[in-house]
């Protein structure tokens, strides 16, 4: 692969104050094919058991699937809706069965090996894409307050300690299927970084503060400072957190 860079990936996961842990994360390399890779976040919510059990079909699900998909023939983009679609499914049948009612978040991201990205998102777990330090794109939160940034009402920045932060609009489980937003990087290249993480992480950065950490820091530095600085700023009220981190470093 003559890319001209290569893939460097770490991910984290902290309790935080919480009595559980229901966030997953996970990088997984595709079995047969070099330079294709799938990261996730899921961040599960409903009560003790419901929660973990919805982030854990997400993963099992996104593991299962990647592993049946050939990056030189099958579409990603229908790929990534399969793995919205089946881990909705399940998570649905489970509620059957839990204790409690169970909901995922799920942000991921599938880079193939001819150097594309491709990457879907339902809830409030965010994907961010920089280069170097600075913000390309990130995904838009389903949520009650990104519609109130969007209609105007309220800034990012009184988005994020807007007291109704945490009401989603979407999130896998629901009773009805969830809308969900695929974007398309036709071109990666060195200096690019991605990091997918749930709230208990973005919830604490800016996005420059984010982009200088992710530019100065290897992925896994950065990946233990993003966490220790949410745990510190959280005060003792900090969320679960999960990350993950891809840097394209030059060769």
């Amino acid at each position: 692969m003559t890319k001209g860079y290569r893939l460097t990936a770490a991910t984290g996961i902290h309790r935080g104050d919480r009595e559980y842990q229901q966030d997953q994360v996970v990088v997984i390399s595709h079995p047969r094919e070099n330079g294709c890779v799938l990261c996730v976040v899921a961040d599960g919510m409903g009560g003790r058991s419901g929660g973990r059990k919805a982030s854990d079909q997400v993963i099992l699900t996104a593991k299962q699937l990647f592993a049946r998909y050939a990056p030189n023939t099958d579409d990603p983009q229908a790929f990534l809706k399969q793995v919205i679609e089946e881990s909705h499914l399940v998570i649905k049948l489970t509620a059957i069965s839990a204790e409690q009612e169970p909901h995922s978040t799920l942000a991921a991201f599938l880079i193939n090996p001819r150097g594309d990205c491709y990457w879907i998102h339902v809830g409030d777990s965010r994907i961010y894409h920089y280069h170097q330090e600075r913000l390309i794109k990130r995904t838009l939160d389903h949520s009650y307050v990104q519609t109130l940034v969007e209609r105007g009402e309220i800034t990012e920045e009184q988005a994020n300690v807007h007291p109704q932060s945490n009401i989603l609009m979407n999130c896998l489980g629901t009773e009805n299927d969830p809308p969900f937003d695929v974007h398309h990087i036709p071109d990666l290249r060195p200096g690019d970084c991605l990091m997918a993480c749930s709230d208990g992480v973005w919830h604490y950065f800016t996005s420059a503060e984010m982009g200088t950490a992710l530019a100065k820091l290897s992925a896994r530095e950065c990946s233990e400072f993003l966490i220790e600085k949410a745990r510190s700023r959280a005060r003792g009220g900090g969320d679960n957190l999960s990350l993950v981190i891809v840097k394209l470093e030059p060769l």
